[in-house]
């Protein structure tokens, strides 16, 4: 780890969210188009039928084993940095690209 990180906001189906919230899963399995590194925090964000829930959980990424995986994906180790939130409101997914442009 190099001293700086960076936040990643992802997408997470609820029965995975639910996983990593129980700290049953401890890892993470993503198309590797954000270069994730060592250090680096994703905000993984509860989405469901369209739209996201407001539950998410911060968690660090502890470890990216050093093989290559078809397609360019990554395997990352994960440990939860607090516990999972609520956000105040849901989010409809058209607010949140209305609120992006």
């Amino acid at each position: 780890m190099n001293g700086t990180f960076v936040y990643h906001h992802l997408k997470i189906a609820p029965v995975f969210y639910r996983d990593v919230v129980s700290g049953k899963k401890k890892f993470e399995i993503r198309v590797n188009d954000r270069n994730f590194l060592e250090g680096d925090h994703l905000i993984l964000q509860e989405f469901e039928n369209g739209k996201y829930t407001g539950n998410e959980i911060e968690v660090l990424i502890t470890y990216i084993p050093n093989f290559q995986l078809l397609d360019d994906y990554v395997v990352m180790g994960i440990e939860p940095v607090e516990g999972p939130s609520k956000l105040p409101q849901e989010i409809e997914v058209s607010e949140y690209l209305e609120e992006a442009e």
